[in-house]
This record gives C-alpha cells, sequence and structure tokens, in this order.
C-alpha cells in the first residue's frame, strides 16, 4: 500500500515528504537511528452487572511518538496533536535528549514486508451497538440459569480498532490495522451458610463479531465462569509442602510466561539481570521442555502482523529440548547485543517506548496421555487455573495463586482444593518436568501482561505437564 492511500494519509494528509522532515529533524543533534511511530486508537466497552447494563464508553485517542537512538542512549518525545509544528517540535526534544554523532537518513521509503494474521472486512467496534449489548445480556442470563446458587454475575465486552503507521530513518515504512475484541464474565455462588466462591472466564482475539455468535459464544464463557465458581462450593483447603504438582493445558501457561518468559527478554539479559543471561547453548530446563514466542498465529490475541518497530513478527525458539537457544530482542537491545531482531519490539501506545515483550508464549506438546499422567501421580496436585501471581526475574523466583485445583489421591482425581499456591524458581522448576502431555491447549484470549508500567495483549499456553517437585503453599497439615 502507497503512503497515499494510507490511513494517516487520507485522515491527517501525511507525506513521504512529511515522515522525511520528521526524521531529519529527530537527527539533528546526532544519533544512529530513529523512527516515528503514529498511532490512532478507537476503543468502545460495556459492562453490565447486578442484570443491569451499567457502562457504556466510547473514545478515540491518536498521537505520535519520536524516537532516536545513539549508542545506548535513547531520547523519547510524543504528541496528541498531529500537526506538523507539534510533531516537528516532539522530534527536536527527542533529538537533544539522545545527542550523538552524525548519522545518515536513507533517503525515500520502501514498505516492509508484514503479515496478514487477521483479515477481516469489518472490525467488531464498526458494527451495531445492539448486537453488542446483546452479547453481555446473553451472558447474564446464561450463568444465571446455571445453578441456582449463582447469585452475582457480571459480564462484560470491550473492542477497539488500532492504526499504526511506523517510519524510521533506515527507509522502512508500515503500516497496520489492528482489531481487538474480548468477554468476559465473572459469577459469584454461595450455598447456606458458606462463603461466596468466584469463577472467571472469557476470551476473544483479533476477531470479528461472528466469533462471538458462531465459535465461543456467550453462553460458553458464562457457563464455565459458573462452572468454576460451583466446584469451589465443595473444595477444602489445600495442603502444604513439597510435592508433585500437574499442570492442566492451556491458561495454567501463565506460569511459563511468568516464570521464564520474562527472564528470556533481551532487555533483562543485556543488563545481566536476568537468571538466564549469559546461558545461550546451556541446558536450563527438562530435554522434555521446547518452549516457543510466537506472534503469527492467526487471529490470536498476542499476534500482530508487524511489531511495533515496524519489522514482521516471527516464530521464535526460545528454548528447545531444555536448551537455551535465543532471547527475545527489539532494535536496541539487538544492536547492543549484536543479536539479530526477532521482532519483539513493543510498546503500549505512541506514549511509551518500545521494548522487548512476549506476544503467544507456549510449550510444544509431548507424547504422553494427559491421563496417563494423572494416574502416575500417587499424591499431588492438580492446577487447572491460575489467578494472580508475582516473579523476580533476577532470580527467577515465582508465587503463584491456583484459582481452580484438585488433589491427586492413587493417580485420580478427588476433591478439589482452594487457597492452593505455587512457589519455586522457574528454570529450576523446568528441571523437574517428568511428562509433557499431547494436548497443546493455548488460552482462551484474555491475557494482558504487564512490564514497566506498560500493558500490552498477549497469549499463553502448555499442555499437561507433570513437575515432580514443586512447593505448594496451603493451610492444610
Amino acid at each position: 500500500m502507497p503512503l497515499s492511500e494510507s490511513f494517516f494519509a487520507s485522515r491527517f494528509g501525511l507525506t513521504e515528504r512529511d515522515l522525511q522532515n520528521y526524521l531529519s529533524d529527530a537527527l539533528s543533534a546526532g544519533g544512529d537511528y530513529a523512527d516515528l511511530y503514529f498511532e490512532y486508537l478507537s476503543t468502545s466497552s460495556l459492562s453490565m452487572d447486578e442484570g443491569i447494563v451499567k457502562s457504556a464508553t466510547q473514545g478515540v485517542t491518536l498521537g505520535v511518538g519520536v524516537r532516536v537512538i545513539a549508542g545506548e542512549r535513547t531520547g523519547y518525545a510524543y504528541s496528541d496533536d498531529l500537526s506538523p509544528e507539534k510533531i516537528r517540535k516532539a522530534a527536536r526534544v527527542a533529538a537533544c535528549i539522545a545527542r550523538g554523532p552524525a548519522s545518515v537518513i536513507k533517503t525515500g521509503f520502501e514498505e516492509s514486508p508484514r503479515h496478514n494474521l487477521y483479515p477481516m472486512l469489518r472490525a467488531p467496534n464498526e458494527t451495531s451497538l445492539a448486537g453488542r449489548v446483546d452479547l453481555i445480556q446473553r451472558a447474564d442470563r446464561a450463568a444465571r440459569a446455571y445453578d441456582s446458587r449463582v447469585f452475582q454475575v457480571q459480564a462484560g465486552y470491550a473492542d477497539s480498532l488500532r492504526h499504526v503507521l511506523v517510519a524510521t530513518s533506515e527507509g522502512r515504512l508500515t503500516f497496520d490495522r489492528q482489531p481487538m475484541a474480548r468477554m468476559s464474565v465473572t459469577v459469584l455462588a454461595r450455598q447456606s451458610g458458606g462463603q461466596p466462591q468466584q469463577g472467571h472466564s472469557g476470551g476473544g482475539g483479533r476477531v470479528m463479531l461472528d466469533f462471538f455468535l458462531n465459535e465461543k459464544t456467550p453462553e460458553y464463557f458464562a457457563r464455565e465462569a459458573a462452572r468454576q465458581a460451583i466446584v469451589q462450593l465443595d473444595a477444602v483447603e489445600a495442603p502444604a509442602g513439597e510435592m508433585t504438582v500437574v499442570l492442566g493445558p492451556g491458561w495454567p501457561g501463565i506460569l511459563l510466561h511468568e516464570a521464564v518468559g520474562h527472564g528470556l527478554e533481551a532487555d533483562f539479559n543485556r543488563k545481566g539481570v536476568s537468571a538466564f543471561a549469559g546461558r545461550i547453548g546451556q541446558q536450563v530446563a527438562s530435554a522434555l521442555c521446547t518452549v516457543i514466542d510466537d506472534g503469527t498465529i492467526g487471529s490470536r490475541r498476542g499476534s500482530i502482523n508487524m511489531d511495533d518497530e515496524g519489522l514482521a513478527t516471527q516464530r521464535n525458539v526460545l528454548i528447545e529440548n531444555g536448551v537455551l537457544r535465543g532471547y527475545l530482542q527489539d532494535k536496541l537491545s539487538s544492536r547492543l547485543m549484536r543479536s539479530a531482531p526477532t521482532g519483539s519490539g513493543r510498546r503500549e501506545s505512541y506514549q511509551q517506548i518500545p521494548m522487548p515483550r512476549m506476544t503467544n508464549t507456549y510449550m510444544l506438546a509431548g507424547e504422553s496421555d494427559p491421563e496417563e499422567i494423572i494416574r502416575s501421580v500417587p499424591k499431588g496436585i492438580y492446577c487447572a487455573n491460575f489467578g494472580g501471581g508475582q516473579v523476580d526475574i533476577t532470580s527467577g523466583n515465582f508465587v503463584f495463586a491456583a484459582s481452580e485445583s484438585y488433589l491427586i489421591e492413587g493417580g485420580r482425581l478427588t476433591r478439589p482444593v482452594r487457597g492452593a499456591t505455587l512457589i519455586g524458581n522457574g528454570p529450576e522448576a523446568l528441571k523437574y518436568v517428568s511428562m509433557v502431555g499431547n494436548d497443546l491447549k493455548l488460552d482462551e484470549g484474555l491475557g494482558v501482561c504487564s512490564k514497566e508500567g506498560q500493558h500490552v495483549p498477549v497469549g499463553v499456553g502448555i499442555p499437561t505437564l507433570k513437575i515432580d517437585r514443586m512447593t505448594v503453599g496451603g493451610t492444610a497439615a
């Protein structure tokens, strides 16, 4: 697509000469590299509580971020006004911050290759509001009808459409139109004399509204949230101590994302603060473990045609048969580490600088039958869903709360338990993986990753995993 046919040209009259001038301003005080990130984001959201649609919001944000790299220094400035005067002012501010030896700007632009991972005629926010309101109303009805012990339901829907243009001093020009939609349902259930228990479900991705009508319906998410809440009503207190832990497929991959994935982002490793720093080529996990970060899976929440530095995303093998193969690189880290970029530079908006981030992070399937994995455990715990968690990047130590888990007794799943937490170390935990299921599953599409105050959509996934040794925190003796 030539620039003249792009969203920013038709909406704001942007030309290649303009881009060239702004980049010249950005490098006016010297520097190795500069780029421009234009963004136009339209959003809408709906929420329902107590059977009433309580809020509906719609908004637009737009702006441009200007970045200059000079050695290890980065100058960054942004403007929410796309007038030429404001953009040139932001460019000059970024230039003054970075400062460096004189650099040559490539004349003219070439459009960079990118994927076409989410082709659609109409993004969800380009459809009627009534159809989206109907989704959350259906979810509310389905959750309440699931069981008489359900007494509170909250349903939400949100979508967005982001237009992006990236232009660089290396002569690269890239455009993208990035839709997103998601539903979420939270349910509270209570039985006589007991404490309320919660269930949560939801999903979506870079999909059209038909996804919620034909593939994962409001009723699907509502019943899953209600099921989780009802299961917890009969749960016993979680045991405590070191034991065998089995992780279920899908969303429990959040443990892999937090405990391992963040430690493989290049900025932490070039600074030497990651538990994986300097370990490429070393065995860091069981030989059964191969970990992938892949931003090219069609329509997935964590997928993008190009990263926020204008490079096409790719499938990156991070750990192969237990051996560390590489890190997730953005432009700055790849330059400083003299490594190839991996299409992993991401940012929340034009107001932030890009940094290396995950997209869809998962472990490849193994050869074991999931039922065989359960049968191999005389005593342990099975974690089907997770809530919150935290990890220390430097040490790799993590703590995760399991929102749905079960005792394993005599090779069988028995009673549901509540209050279980998993405590461990990312690299150490992967060394104790002794069985990997053949049932790889990706999450439903709700993941949001936070790093240094920036939030971006991601996906996670694992097959069923058996970890021979892990500390479980609980309250039962």
